[in-house]
C-alpha cells in the first residue's frame, strides 16, 4: 500500500510563528555561546562597554510605558474610555520588560549573579535603584496580567477555578495602578540619572537627561500601544477596534510630542553654551558626525516634527495610513534617541596623557552574535504579542469578557 502525503497547507499565521520560532531558536543558539564563552564574543570592550543589548534593553523599557500611562489615566485620572488600550498596553509591557531583562541577562556577563542586587543592597548606586525598580515593576506588570491570562478560551473551559483566581487581582486595580506608575516613573527617570552622574563621560553629564527619559519612554510607550492595536486589527479582520478612541489618544501623543521637542531641543542647544572637553567633541558628533544622519532625521524629523505636524492636524490625522505612518515614526524615533543617547558618550572619552587632557575617538560595531541574540529576543516579543492577539483578545474594543 502506498502511503499517501497530505500536503500541509500553510496560512500567514502559521509561517509568520514559524519564522519568529527560527529566529528565536537562532537567538537562543547565540545566547548559549554567550554564556559558554562570556563576553569576548562580543565586541563590546572597556571604552565601549554598554552596546546593542544595552540600547535594546532601554528601548524595550521606554516602549513599554504605554503601560503605565494608560493605567494610571484609566484607574486613577477615571478616563474609562481608555479602558481597551490599557489592556493592550499592559500585556505590551509586560513582554518588554521580559525582552529587557533578556537583553540584561546577555550583557551583564555573569548572568548566574542576576540576583546580587535584589539581595546587596547597595543603595549609593542608581543602577541598584534600576535593578529594584525592574523587579518589582515586573512583578505589578504580572499581576496586571493575570487577568489578561485569563481570557484564555482553553484555560477558562478547562480551570475555571483557576481563572476566578486569576481575575481576582482585577479588583485591585487602582492600587496597582499607583504602584505601577510610581515605580515606573522611578525606573524610566533613574534610567537616564544612571548616564547623567557619570561625570567622565561629560555629555551624560547633566540632569535633563531623567526628564527627557521620562517623556520619550511616555511617547514610545502611547505610540507602540496604538501601533500594535491597529496593526493586529489589519491583520485579523475579527477584532474590533474603536477609531475614536485611537483618535483621541493620538491628540494626546502629539501635544506630548510638542513637549518631547522643547525639552530635547534646550537640554542638545544648552551644550553649546561653553566649552568643556568630551562634551562639545560629543555634540560634534552627534549633530555633525557618525550619528548626525541619526539624530537629525531618525530622531527629530522622522521620531518628532514629522508625527507631531500629523497628529495636529485633524485633516491628516483621519487619514488612517498617515496616522499609522506618525506612530511608526514615533516607535522609530524614540529608538534612535535611546542608541544616541547610549552610543554618544561611549564614541568619545575624555583622558589625561603625560598631565595633559586629552580627547580619544571610539568605535563599535556589533558582532554577529550580538546581532542573532538580539533578534531572537525580538522575535520573542512579537511570537509572544501574536499568540496573546489571537487567544488572549489583548486587542480588542467589544464587550468586556464575563468573569467565571
Amino acid at each position: 500500500m502506498i502511503n499517501r502525503m497530505k500536503a500541509v497547507k500553510l496560512n500567514g499565521f502559521s509561517a509568520w510563528i514559524g519564522i519568529l520560532a527560527l529566529l528565536m531558536v537562532a537567538g537562543v543558539v547565540a545566547g548559549l555561546v554567550v554564556f559558554a564563552r562570556g563576553l569576548v564574543v562580543t565586541n563590546l570592550t572597556d571604552l565601549v562597554p554598554w552596546g546593542l543589548w544595552i540600547t535594546m534593553d532601554i528601548s524595550a523599557i521606554a516602549l513599554s510605558a504605554g503601560a503605565f500611562t494608560f493605567c494610571a489615566a484609566v484607574y486613577l485620572l477615571g478616563l474609562k474610555q481608555f479602558r481597551p488600550l490599557a489592556r493592550t498596553a499592559t500585556f505590551i509591557g509586560l513582554i518588554g520588560y521580559s525582552m529587557a531583562m533578556l537583553c540584561l541577562l546577555l550583557d551583564i556577563g555573569r548572568p548566574e549573579r542576576f540576583w546580587h542586587g535584589f539581595v546587596f543592597w547597595n543603595t549609593h548606586s542608581v543602577l541598584w535603584e534600576v535593578t529594584m525598580c525592574v523587579g518589582l515593576y515586573f512583578t505589578v506588570l504580572v499581576m496586571e496580567s493575570l487577568p489578561i491570562l485569563a481570557r484564555w478560551k482553553l484555560l477558562r473551559e478547562r480551570y475555571p477555578v483557576l481563572v476566578k483566581r486569576m481575575e481576582a487581582p482585577h479588583h485591585y486595580a487602582p492600587y496597582l495602578a499607583a504602584a505601577g506608575l510610581v515605580l515606573s516613573l522611578l525606573h524610566q527617570s533613574s534610567l537616564g540619572a544612571t548616564y547623567g552622574v557619570i561625570i567622565s563621560r561629560p555629555i551624560w553629564y547633566r540632569p535633563g537627561l531623567a526628564v527627557l527619559f521620562i517623556a520619550s519612554a511616555i511617547a514610545g510607550g502611547l505610540a507602540l500601544t496604538m501601533l500594535a492595536s491597529i496593526l493586529a486589527s489589519r491583520f485579523n479582520t475579527l477584532i474590533e477596534l474603536k477609531d475614536e478612541i485611537i483618535d483621541r489618544a493620538a491628540v494626546v501623543l502629539g501635544w506630548l510630542l510638542v513637549v518631547y521637542l522643547y525639552l530635547r531641543f534646550w537640554d542638545t542647544f544648552a551644550m553649546t553654551y561653553t566649552y568643556q572637553p568630551g562634551r562639545n567633541e560629543g555634540f560634534d558628533v552627534l549633530v555633525g558626525g557618525p550619528l548626525s544622519f541619526n539624530f537629525w532625521a531618525g530622531e527629530i524629523f522622522l521620531g518628532i516634527v514629522l508625527p507631531m505636524l500629523i497628529l495636529l492636524n485633524r485633516r491628516l490625522r483621519t487619514q488612517p495610513l498617515l496616522r499609522l505612518v506618525a506612530f511608526i515614526c514615533v516607535v522609530g524615533g524614540v529608538v534612535a534617541y535611546r542608541w544616541d543617547t547610549n552610543m554618544v558618550g561611549q564614541l568619545v572619552v575624555r583622558g589625561a596623557f603625560l598631565s595633559e587632557e586629552m580627547v580619544y575617538y571610539t568605535s563599535y560595531l556589533p558582532s554577529a552574535v550580538e546581532i542573532i541574540s538580539a533578534v531572537g529576543i525580538l522575535s520573542f516579543g512579537l511570537l509572544a504579542f501574536t499568540l496573546a492577539v489571537k487567544y488572549l483578545r489583548v486587542v480588542d474594543h467589544g464587550p468586556e469578557i464575563s468573569p467565571v
